[in-house]
């Protein structure tokens, strides 16, 4: 089981765009990477084809690592850790925090 998934909210930690929150979309596993909506945004040339004739500069989200982020607890609307524990039989994911079971 994975500690973070596709839409869960998180902030980051670290680097240029630290204390901004946003919503997980992708993983990159090999690369132990995420990327975030609306974080970390760079510039990207397209060049014209059919489908976009003109081309131009496009904002884009790059992957950030994933140390550099946490999953925010739905309690106490902080940064938290993620334990995974086994709940009647299911491993479920659970904040260290507040310990409240994370959906």
């Amino acid at each position: 089981m994975q500690k973070l998934k596709i839409g869960d909210k998180v902030i980051i930690l670290a680097g240029s765009d630290k204390g901004k929150e946003g919503e997980v979309t992708s993983l990159l596993k090999k690369s132990s990477r995420v990327v975030v909506k609306g974080v970390n945004m760079v510039k990207k040339t397209i060049k014209p084809t059919q489908e976009n004739p003109t081309g131009g500069i496009v904002d884009k989200e790059c992957p950030v690592h994933r140390s550099n982020v946490a999953l925010i607890s739905p309690e106490t609307k902080k940064a938290t850790r993620v334990r995974i524990e086994s709940r009647d039989g299911k491993k479920v994911r659970v904040a260290v925090s507040c310990k409240s079971v994370i959906e």
